[in-house]
This record gives C-alpha cells, structure tokens and sequence, in this order.
C-alpha cells in the first residue's frame, strides 16, 4: 500500500438521523459503489464505509486510516439474506441471535463464503458482520445496493468518534464525505461474538453485555486479548492485538470506588503531575465529581474535569468517554486520570477500552 499523497475534496451531509433524506444518502451510496470511502452513523460509533467487493476500496480505509494490515474488517448489512454471499452456512444459532439482536450492536463471526476479499478478513478463514440499527446506515447499506465494510472512522489507535465533528477533525481531506447523524447513542463499538465453535466466545466487549448474550445462550466464554501471544499472532477480531481508541494524553486508570478515598488519591496524584509541569485531566464517577469539586485548592492542579455519570449508570459512562477524550486531545491535556467503573454490563466495554487505552497503567487506590 502507498501512502495519501494528495488532499481529498471530503464532503459533508447534514442528514437526519430518524429519516434519512432520500438524496443525500444517494449521493453518499453513489461515492461508495463509485469505489469511494465514506464515513456514517451507527448507533455505536461512526464508521468508514467501502463496498465490501471491492478491495482498491477497501484499500483506502486502511490507508486513511493507517490501520495494520492483519487487522480485520466488519462487513455491514441492511436485510438478514445479504449474509448469504457472506459466509459458508448460516447456522442455526446465528439465525436465533441475529433474531434476538438484531439489528443492532452485535458482530457475529462465522466461517467466510468464497469470494470475499482477502482484505476485509485479513487472510482469517472467518467474517465478521453486523447488522446496524441506525437509519442512516440502514439506508445507505440499502442504496448502495451491497454490503460495506466499516471499521470506525478515526486515525488507527485513536479514540472512536461519536459525532461527525469528531470525524472531521480527525479523517478531512483523507476520505470522500461525512454523513452527519448526530450522536452515536451506545458510544462504544459492537460486542463481537465468534460462533465458529461448540462455546461462543466473546472477542471484543461491546455495546450487548455479556450478561444478555448469557441470557439467550447459556455459557459465553469471554477472550482473554492477544497480549501475551506474540506479535505473529493474527488477531480475531478489531481491537484485540493493538493499542486502541487512546488520545494524546497518557492515561491512567484508579481503581476504587465512589468514595472520598478514590476523590483524594486522584487529586494528590493530579497535583504531583501539575508540580511537574504536566496538564491534568480527570474523568471520574459523578461521586468522586461532586466530592472532588468540595474540595480546596485544586483549580490550578486540575485543568480538564468531567463527570462520566452515576457509579451505577455505565450506560452514561459509554455515552460520555470517547467525547472525553477528545476534549483532552483538544485541550492539551498530558495526563489523564480515569476512575475504573464495575464491569457489570456495558461497563465491562468501558473498561475494556480504557484498559487498551491506557497500556494497563493502573493505579490501585
């Protein structure tokens, strides 16, 4: 692969995200089966779309993007029959879960049908695909009469944008357009669950908690990362093998609770970064928010803060973190301090990403 040499002229759609205009999203699915790249709304985060045929296409995702070429790619559909191009055999338990979440924030992996692209597997026996619930996706999957592959539509390792501002600022002049739908409303990507096996297996924590996928299944092995298998080992599935969704910042996460034991270790920390001339951001629990800001002398110390909501809501926590972070990227901020939330449903995503984030740097309080 080569690297962009030449600015793209990146259009911009204002786009509805409950009824989609029926012109602009031809104009975004005529850039797409033009072999164009285009990024859109999810509900999870915003995603960089190319025919999913085409591998000059899908080319240009990685090179916008810098992505690594062994990391594989989800293929998106709109209808439940687009799958069939797509893998070998629809199984019965992908037929009962895509039945049961679908459409929405749940990746199915399954053996790959002959004819996909090598690119968009990343050389795996296996495909990834999701079915969006968005509108917005929903459409322009529909008009541009095929499936597209999507990975989130940020610089690799990057934090996942949530709204097209964030896309803009990170991907302008790199990629054809921005379809602008408002605010992804789950904020972290999909779970992604391997099915190839007798136990599914969740690869990538996501936006339907293993608790649900437990539910409607039984037992539900959740992948323990590809840290420790070496860097010859392909990775599965998007975000297991490399540093991900990390801002500028050099992030660190404390563990502990709601409490003003939490609120003080992070100040103290926050004011020996500050001495040493470092700007200190916090994201924290509204808790340990409201305690911290009870407390004195901690204006010049503290210089970015931001609630993530309630200890028991991670829901808001989702919602809220990947917009955090780039408010520290957009700040300046060198240190990030990060309180840890439960692992209980969607917080165990949050925690998985913050963990990427940070390179497992952790503060126990």
């Amino acid at each position: 692969m080569v690297g962009i040499s030449t600015k793209i002229d990146t259009r911009y759609w204002n786009i509805s995200p409950h009824r989609p205009e029926r012109g602009k999203v031809i104009q975004a699915s005529s850039i797409i089966s033009g072999g164009g790249i285009v990024a859109f709304p999810t509900e999870t985060v915003y995603g960089l779309g190319a025919d999913a045929w085409n591998s000059r296409a899908i080319e240009k995702i990685y090179l916008a993007k810098e992505r690594p070429a062994d990391n594989p790619l989800i293929v998106h559909i709109a209808y439940f029959h687009q799958m069939r191009d797509l893998v070998q055999d629809i199984t019965p338990t992908a037929r009962y879960l895509a039945r049961r979440f679908w459409p929405g924030p749940l990746t199915l992996v399954l053996p790959k049908g002959n004819g996909i692209p090598e690119i968009v597997t990343a050389g795996l026996d296996t495909v990834a695909i999701r079915m969006p619930a968005h509108p917005v996706a929903k459409s322009l999957i529909y008009y541009s009469r095929r499936p597209i592959v999507a990975p989130s539509a940020n610089r690799s390792g990057r934090p996942s944008p949530t709204t097209a501002l964030h896309v803009l600022r990170d991907m302008y002049g790199r990629i054809d357009g921005v379809m602008d739908g408002g605010t992804a409303k789950v904020g972290v990507e999909s779970t992604v669950l391997d099915i190839t096996g007798d136990i599914p297996i969740i690869l990538r924590p996501g936006g339907i908690p293993l608790e649900d996928l437990e539910r409607a299944l039984g037992q539900v092995d959740l992948d323990t990362g590809l840290e420790s298998r070496g860097e010859d080992t392909k990775p599965r599935s998007p975000g297991m093998k490399y540093r991900h969704y990390a801002p500028k910042g050099e992030l660190h996460i404390f563990l502990g609770g709601p409490d003003v034991v939490t609120a003080k270790a992070m100040v103290e920390a926050a004011g020996e970064w500050w001495r040493k001339g470092g700007r200190v951001g916090i994201l924290c629990s509204r808790e340990v928010y409201e305690m911290i800001n009870e407390m004195d002398d901690i204006s010049d110390a503290i210089y970015f803060m931001r609630s993530l909501g309630g200890w028991d809501d991670p829901g808001a926590a989702a919602r809220g973190l990947y917009s955090a972070l780039h408010q520290c990227d957009l700040d300046e901020v060198d240190i990030i301090l990060v309180q840890a939330l439960p692992t209980r449903g969607i917080g165990l995503a949050v925690m998985n990403r913050l963990l990427k984030a940070a390179g497992n740097r952790v503060v126990k309080v």
